[in-house]
Protein backbone atom coordinates (compact mmCIF):
# COMPACT_ATOMS: atom_id res chain seq x y z
CA UNK A 1 0.00 0.00 0.00
CA UNK A 2 0.83 3.86 -0.86
CA UNK A 3 0.70 7.06 1.28
CA UNK A 4 -0.15 9.43 -1.05
CA UNK A 5 -0.74 13.63 0.22
CA UNK A 6 -3.96 15.35 -0.77
CA UNK A 7 -1.75 17.16 -3.93
CA UNK A 8 -0.57 13.87 -5.31
CA UNK A 9 3.19 13.27 -3.49
CA UNK A 10 3.74 10.05 -2.72
CA UNK A 11 5.39 10.32 1.21
CA UNK A 12 5.47 5.99 1.14
CA UNK A 13 5.84 3.67 -1.76
CA UNK A 14 5.32 0.81 1.01
CA UNK A 15 3.59 0.89 4.12
CA UNK A 16 4.03 -1.92 6.65
CA UNK A 17 0.72 -2.27 9.06
CA UNK A 18 0.88 -2.71 13.03
CA UNK A 19 -2.43 -2.76 14.07
CA UNK A 20 -2.24 -5.71 17.00
CA UNK A 21 -1.39 -4.70 20.21
CA UNK A 22 2.57 -6.53 20.19
CA UNK A 23 3.40 -5.37 16.81
CA UNK A 24 2.22 -1.76 17.85
CA UNK A 25 4.65 -2.30 21.04
CA UNK A 26 7.53 -3.28 18.87
CA UNK A 27 7.06 -0.81 15.95
CA UNK A 28 10.56 0.26 15.22
CA UNK A 29 12.52 -1.07 18.22
CA UNK A 30 15.76 -2.79 17.77
CA UNK A 31 15.81 -2.52 14.06
CA UNK A 32 18.88 -0.91 12.59
CA UNK A 33 17.37 2.14 9.90
CA UNK A 34 14.32 2.27 8.16
CA UNK A 35 14.92 2.20 4.38
CA UNK A 36 13.58 5.69 2.03
CA UNK A 37 10.10 5.63 1.01
CA UNK A 38 9.02 3.43 3.77
CA UNK A 39 6.49 3.97 6.26
CA UNK A 40 4.72 2.14 9.35
CA UNK A 41 1.40 2.39 10.53
CA UNK A 42 -0.10 2.01 14.21
CA UNK A 43 -3.30 1.74 14.49
CA UNK A 44 -5.40 2.43 17.19
CA UNK A 45 -2.46 5.26 18.48
CA UNK A 46 -2.55 8.23 19.68
CA UNK A 47 0.96 8.55 21.02
CA UNK A 48 4.24 7.15 20.46
CA UNK A 49 7.89 6.69 22.09
CA UNK A 50 11.23 6.22 20.50
CA UNK A 51 13.07 3.98 23.33
CA UNK A 52 15.14 1.53 22.22
CA UNK A 53 15.42 2.40 18.88
CA UNK A 54 18.59 3.68 17.13
CA UNK A 55 17.68 6.40 14.65
CA UNK A 56 15.23 9.65 14.55
CA UNK A 57 11.99 9.53 12.77
CA UNK A 58 9.33 11.58 11.42
CA UNK A 59 5.44 10.96 12.78
CA UNK A 60 2.44 11.85 11.54
CA UNK A 61 -0.80 11.62 13.70
CA UNK A 62 -3.62 10.68 11.55
CA UNK A 63 -7.76 11.40 12.51
CA UNK A 64 -10.26 8.52 11.57
CA UNK A 65 -11.35 10.14 8.72
CA UNK A 66 -7.66 11.25 7.08
CA UNK A 67 -6.41 14.78 8.10
CA UNK A 68 -3.71 15.24 9.46
CA UNK A 69 -3.53 16.74 13.32
CA UNK A 70 -0.18 16.56 14.37
CA UNK A 71 3.18 16.71 12.76
CA UNK A 72 6.67 15.59 14.57
CA UNK A 73 9.13 15.46 12.28
CA UNK A 74 13.08 13.92 13.75
CA UNK A 75 11.57 12.43 16.85
CA UNK A 76 15.01 11.52 18.38
CA UNK A 77 15.78 8.16 20.23
CA UNK A 78 13.92 7.34 23.87
CA UNK A 79 11.44 10.08 22.85
CA UNK A 80 7.85 10.35 24.08
CA UNK A 81 5.15 12.29 21.94
CA UNK A 82 2.17 14.24 23.33
CA UNK A 83 -0.91 12.72 23.07
CA UNK A 84 -2.86 13.15 20.12
CA UNK A 85 -6.36 14.02 21.19
CA UNK A 86 -8.69 12.30 17.79
CA UNK A 87 -5.77 10.43 16.72
CA UNK A 88 -6.12 7.03 15.82
CA UNK A 89 -3.49 6.40 13.91
CA UNK A 90 0.50 7.17 13.63
CA UNK A 91 2.39 6.96 10.12
CA UNK A 92 6.32 6.52 10.92
CA UNK A 93 9.14 7.52 8.89
CA UNK A 94 12.64 7.91 8.88
CA UNK A 95 13.98 11.36 9.89
CA UNK A 96 13.94 14.08 7.78
CA UNK A 97 11.71 12.24 5.18
CA UNK A 98 8.44 15.27 5.60
CA UNK A 99 11.08 17.93 5.78
CA UNK A 100 8.29 20.43 6.25
CA UNK A 101 6.28 19.27 3.28
CA UNK A 102 3.24 18.22 5.57
CA UNK A 103 1.31 20.63 7.79
CA UNK A 104 -2.00 19.82 9.99
CA UNK A 105 -5.01 19.44 7.99
CA UNK A 106 -3.79 17.77 5.42
CA UNK A 107 -5.38 14.85 3.69
CA UNK A 108 -3.36 11.66 4.00
CA UNK A 109 -4.33 8.43 1.65
CA UNK A 110 -3.70 4.78 1.25
CA UNK A 111 -3.46 2.84 -1.90
CA UNK A 112 -3.26 -0.76 -3.13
Amino acid sequence: MKCVLENGEVLAQEVESARSFFKRLKGLMFRPSMPQGTALLLAPCPQIHTCFMRFAIDVLFLAEDGPVLYVKENLKPWRISPIVRRAVQTLEFAGGTLRGRVKAGMRVDFTE
